[in-house]
């Protein structure tokens, strides 16, 4: 038994390293247990993500996400892969729910579809929720911390994060054919609901604007969550909030204008935040 589960976390290590991702390293610092149950949750967001991004029909994908989910289903009678085997040792070991991991399927089904384009802002929230808070709220668990704070701190932060990315990015999801700002945001702008228009509409930076105020505010709420939890089960989300915030404030400075521009960390923060990164050393089994 020991042999094969030593063989479980060699895979989804791999599998998490083969991504190319700063990832892999990140988590290098965690104690064994806590490492091998990040990288098998990694592994499961790859697996069904892959379903979710491959050329094939629409039911093909469907297919592919039902699978999983029952898998996921099974995970009480020990997993069929190393894949489900670590995701069940990590679930009875740091108390997973299954309801988050069928939540990130979910956020994958609604990309597999028809290129999303200007949701209404209940529909973006829930997609933040799924592709981004519940990777969250599986995370916070694996780091030590269980209390109703924890999912507060997930809740925000994912969206926070979520939003900070999708503002970063509209001018490539504007070239794949996509709009995941809200239409609410981009109507009251006038900005016209088509890719092809939206990158030089005069009202961009506006409905911009706009969605940044909100990601602001879930950073601010998901600071204030976090600092009534553990410190050390918080240490990688503050983290990842400090990795990303100094993107969404540089994009308010310049007031969002030149959306094709992705901005970047300067070298002397990655620096920093490495810095950080090597000083976790909470070291619970």
């Amino acid at each position: 038994m020991t042999d094969r589960m030593d063989d479980d976390a060699a895979f989804v290590a791999a599998v998490t390293r083969a991504a190319g991702t700063s990832f892999y390293r990140g988590m290098t610092v965690l104690p064994a247990r806590r490492r091998t149950a990040m990288y098998g949750i990694y592994a499961f967001c790859r697996a069904v993500d892959d379903i979710a991004d491959e050329e094939a029909p629409l039911e093909t994908k469907r297919a592919g996400l039902d699978i999983w989910r029952q898998r996921i289903d099974r995970l009480s009678e020990g997993g069929d892969d190393p894949v489900t085997r670590v995701l069940r040792d990590a679930s009875l070991r740091y108390a997973l729910r299954q309801a988050d991991f069928h939540a990130v399927i979910d956020g994958m089904a609604m990309d597999a579809g028809a290129p999303i384009i200007a949701p209404d802002a209940a529909f973006l929230d829930l997609y933040c929720d799924r592709v981004a808070s519940a990777v969250g709220r599986l995370a916070i668990r694996v780091f030590g911390e269980v209390s109703p704070d924890g999912d507060l701190v997930a809740y925000h932060l994912g969206r926070a994060l979520q939003l900070t990315n999708i503002l970063r990015d509209v001018g490539e999801d504007a070239a794949r054919g996509r709009i995941y700002l809200p239409r609410e945001a981009l109507v009251a702008a006038a900005v016209p609901l088509d890719p092809a228009l939206i990158v030089a509409s005069p009202g961009l930076p506006h409905a911009m604007g706009r969605i940044g105020t909100e990601a602001s505010g879930h950073y601010a709420e998901a600071e204030a969550a976090m600092a009534r939890c553990a410190p050390g089960a918080v240490r990688p989300a503050r983290m990842m909030g400090a990795a990303y915030r100094p993107l969404l404030e540089g994009m308010r400075r310049r007031g969002f204008r030149d959306p094709t521009r992705r901005p970047r960390l300067p070298a002397w923060r990655k620096a920093l935040l490495a810095a950080q990164l090597l000083m976790f050393t909470d070291r619970r089994a």
